[in-house]
């Protein structure tokens, strides 16, 4: 269905009804301003959308105090019990390559090996439950755009019941 604007020389403009049978509403403000269409690109001032879908590029161009580098994929899974991934965004899939050791897969890749994860663990480890790493250390193996290793360090490489993973580039 669609809705026909036609103007005329003495400037109004006349809304006409489509050829279709049904109810069609169309609320405009009393104000005056500029209608916005989805066939072109807008820009769009000091205005609120509640539910925005905006493109990774667009995040470039925003103004402010300081800029926004948002999460690019994340991931909470269970370490210890075969990596079952709990929630996540933009990952395929946590592989356990050995203790302590884990495979993040991104479903989309990122552009570069220049971005920064970020680990943690709620500081249960080891295969038995409630065992406590009072002190031990993330570190990062390697970083593809496909995919990052993390690893738990404790005395040895020891294995989380909850792993949690951040990328931001």
């Amino acid at each position: 269905m669609s809705i026909v604007l036609v103007g005329s020389t003495s400037g109004s403009v006349t809304l006409q009804e489509p050829a279709v049978a049904g109810t069609t509403v169309l609320d405009l403000p009393a104000t005056s301003g500029n209608v916005v269409v989805d066939s072109a690109t807008q820009t769009l001032t000091n205005k609120t959308l509640t539910t925005p879908n905006i493109n990774s590029a667009q995040f470039a161009t925003v103004s402010g105090t300081a800029p926004i580098y948002p999460c690019r994929a994340w991931v909470n899974f269970d370490g210890i019990s075969g990596t079952t991934i709990r929630g996540s965004g933009n990952i395929s899939s946590v592989t356990r390559s050995s203790a302590g050791r884990y495979d993040i897969n991104f479903t989309t890749a990122m552009p570069d090996a220049n971005y920064s994860p970020v680990a943690f663990l709620n500081g249960t480890t080891g295969t038995g439950a409630g065992s406590f790493a009072a002190v031990g250390l993330w570190g990062v193996n390697s970083l593809a755009t496909g995919s990052v290793r993390v690893e738990y360090y404790n005395g040895g490489f020891v294995d989380s019941s909850l792993v949690f993973v951040a990328v931001f580039r």
